[in-house]
């Protein structure tokens, strides 16, 4: 058993605005791009501890970061506690500044197995699992979860001091429950009766629905949280972290040229080609091209040839195009 002397805290700014951990959106590539605009805190993709376990290659790589992208934390998922603690182990090693546990992933084919936040159907076991990871690494451990597993169950509040209670040292809490997956709103009235508790002593992000500078401040300021998870909303659109940033500091939000926009669009292209492949970079940028180009009038036929030809050197053009077709910020 490991008694961590490490504080998450410590690593910290006073208050945090982090990139949500997103399957095959939170690449290495990506991370450096947001933290270059002023993330605080990155997160790797969700690695499947059984993956992890058996030395699959691809869920191992997923570990890889560069000391630029600090302080981060690999995320770890899973049901089985000898895979879910040798994963934690494995991840240590990576040098991560701290672990994670996925709690909160509402997929069927995670939730279904009692994994993500199929856990919180049994949070006896949540608690098991988490202190077994806590006491067999060196370095501290986060959660990521969300409100309960359905409308009528939500033990967010609970779950949050049973955390702690184990020896987590920050929750990040997504406002939704599994149930409703991506739907309807966010309720950030319960991650702020986590944050108000009087018995809660660690850090308690938010998450959910945050898709504006101006919206980050309104909630920041309204349920008093130690830090703000973006995720959807900065696909694509790393810029967001500059604006919260600004307005954070009183400034007004940055505008961002095309030409800026462009370069950095290509910057991802060229790290997810340099990550996995020419083929890979081309499927997976087509869900990123609304986000860099979001507000850049009659885009539409640009994207569709963007997201529908095969030809790295195509997209490339277009791009080049784009930049030149659009010459203004916004």
């Amino acid at each position: 058993m490991y008694l961590c002397n490490m504080e998450i805290r410590d690593i910290l700014p006073a208050f945090s605005l982090g990139l949500s951990p997103m399957e095959a959106v939170t690449t290495p590539c990506f991370r450096q791009i947001c933290k270059t605009y002023g993330a605080d805190v990155l997160f790797s993709e969700f690695i499947s501890s059984d993956a992890l376990t058996r030395g699959i290659e691809s869920s191992c790589k997923k570990m890889n970061f560069d000391e630029s992208e600090r302080p981060l934390a690999v995320q770890i998922f899973g049901n089985n506690e000898a895979s879910l603690v040798s994963a934690a182990e494995i991840a240590v090693e990576s040098g991560c500044d701290w672990v994670d546990i996925n709690w909160g992933c509402p997929v069927k084919k995670v939730a279904g197995k009692g994994c993500g936040s199929g856990i919180l159907n049994d949070i006896d076991k949540m608690e098991f699992l988490t202190k077994r990871v806590v006491e067999s690494v060196k370095v501290p451990v986060s959660v990521k979860t969300r409100l309960g597993y359905s409308d009528d169950n939500k033990p967010i509040v609970e779950v949050a001091e049973r955390m702690q209670d184990v020896g987590v040292q920050l929750i990040s809490i997504h406002g939704r429950t599994r149930s409703q997956m991506y739907k309807g709103e966010a309720d950030w009235s319960l991650i702020g009766q986590v944050k108000n508790n009087s018995r809660m002593r660690i850090p308690v992000f938010g998450n959910g629905d945050i898709d504006s500078a101006e919206k980050m401040l309104e909630y920041k300021n309204r349920y008093g949280v130690d830090g703000i998870l973006i995720g959807r909303a900065a696909m694509g659109n790393p810029f967001i972290f500059a604006q919260c940033k600004d307005i954070l500091e009183g400034k007004n939000l940055s505008l961002f040229h095309i030409k800026e926009r462009v370069a950095v669009c290509k910057q991802h292209l060229e790290g997810l080609k340099e990550w996995r492949g020419d083929r890979y970079a081309i499927l997976e940028m087509r869900k990123f091209y609304s986000g860099y180009f979001k507000g850049l009038n009659n885009f539409k036929p640009y994207r569709i040839r963007l997201v529908t030809t095969n030809s790295y050197e195509e997209i490339e053009e277009i791009l080049s195009l784009v930049e030149k077709d659009f010459d203004y910020e916004f």
